[in-house]
């Protein structure tokens, strides 16, 4: 009997961030779900040994609500392989896996492991990247370190823990910031891991459907400093309610392409392959809507890393307006190349 894909959520964030907070509270808040978490190590912040049941030699624990725990002793690829073959000979039952990286780990491979192995991919679905910022100590894990910035450009949904502990302007500071990182993933704040299930499971982040969120504000600071170039930017300063908004130059950056012109779709799919043949490894995430000439149809592509994927989705409805929207997620990419290119593949 076909059970269907299981979704994975990977779970990242910084150290303390709170991300063993947070699973421990979806664990225990579970509601007769049965969940598979995948620890990328057992820490000393292990998942509380009062609701383990048995330990096995294979390292792959029934706890006693029902929820599967095991920590990776060799890849994430035959740890899922396994999970999802115990499953099929119904030797365990659970109905979604989350993955735990370590506080420096970089998501990119672990969600590449979804789309490259054939395996993995019969069996499994990714649903979304989740990012825990610890707000206390973010302003100096993000000038320090570029895994946490890269884990910010990853993420589907940010959750910031631990606001209470700074005062509102810094929390603002450090939101703005982040939307300039990643202007598609939604933020929240958290209070110790209290988040509710439904704003964890089935976010859908790598869907390839044809919505393309990005943050309203983004989008109207991006038009006043992308399309107005006659102006100096001082000229439309006040636009700007930060006074420290340009105070960090983050290497992780996003920016939006839009045109209402349609794409030539060999044109495009050249420009493309070669960007994520230079590109691949600074490109974090990437999504697109798009407007080709020659179909009646929306196309939908994203990628993660060099892996690019692409889709036709939804009629365009009569008189709905066509255009393209696509916006681009990584580590020091070259802005004006990449719009360049793009303008250069419209019809």
């Amino acid at each position: 009997m076909s059970q269907g894909l299981i979704p994975a959520t990977i779970l990242t964030g910084f150290l303390g961030s709170g991300k063993t907070t947070l699973l421990k509270r979806v664990l225990s808040e579970a509601h007769g779900r049965k969940i598979a978490v995948i620890e990328n190590e057992f820490g000393e912040e292990n998942i509380d040994n009062e609701i383990l049941v048995a330990d096995t030699t294979e390292q792959i624990l029934q706890l006693s609500n029902g929820c599967v725990c095991c920590t990776i002793r060799e890849d994430l690829r035959s740890t899922l392989a396994l999970l999802a073959e115990k499953r099929r000979k119904g030797e365990l039952s659970f109905e979604r896996v989350v993955i735990e990286t370590t506080g420096l780990a970089d998501p990119g491979p672990v969600a590449q492991t979804f789309f490259m192995d054939d395996e993995i991919a019969e069996s499994y679905l990714l649903d979304s990247i989740l990012t825990l910022v610890d707000a206390k100590h973010a302003e100096g894990q993000l000038d320090a370190r570029q895994e946490a910035r890269r884990q910010v450009g990853f993420a589907d949904q940010i959750f910031i823990s631990k606001s209470e502990l700074v005062d509102e302007p810094a929390l603002h500071a450090l939101m703005h910031r982040i939307k300039h990182m990643n202007p598609r993933a939604p933020q929240r704040k958290v209070h110790f891991g209290e988040v509710p299930i439904t704003e964890v499971f089935d976010l859908r982040g790598f869907n390839l459907n044809a919505k393309l969120e990005i943050d309203p504000e983004f989008l109207s600071a991006e038009e006043h400093h992308g399309h107005d170039h006659a102006h100096d930017d001082h000229e439309h300063g006040e636009h700007c309610e930060h006074p420290h908004h340009h105070a960090h130059d983050d290497d992780v950056k996003s920016f939006v392409f839009r045109a209402d012109k349609a794409f030539d779709p060999a044109k495009l799919e050249d420009f493309l392959a070669a960007i994520v043949q230079v590109y691949g490894p600074k490109m974090l995430r990437y999504k697109g809507v798009l407007y080709m000439k020659g179909s009646d149809k929306k196309v939908i592509f994203q990628g993660v890393h060099q892996l690019m994927g692409s889709d036709l989705g939804p009629k365009w409805m009569p008189g709905e307006k066509k255009q393209s929207k696509m916006v681009f997620i990584g580590i020091g990419l070259p802005k004006d190349i990449l719009l360049q290119g793009l303008e250069q593949c419209l019809v």
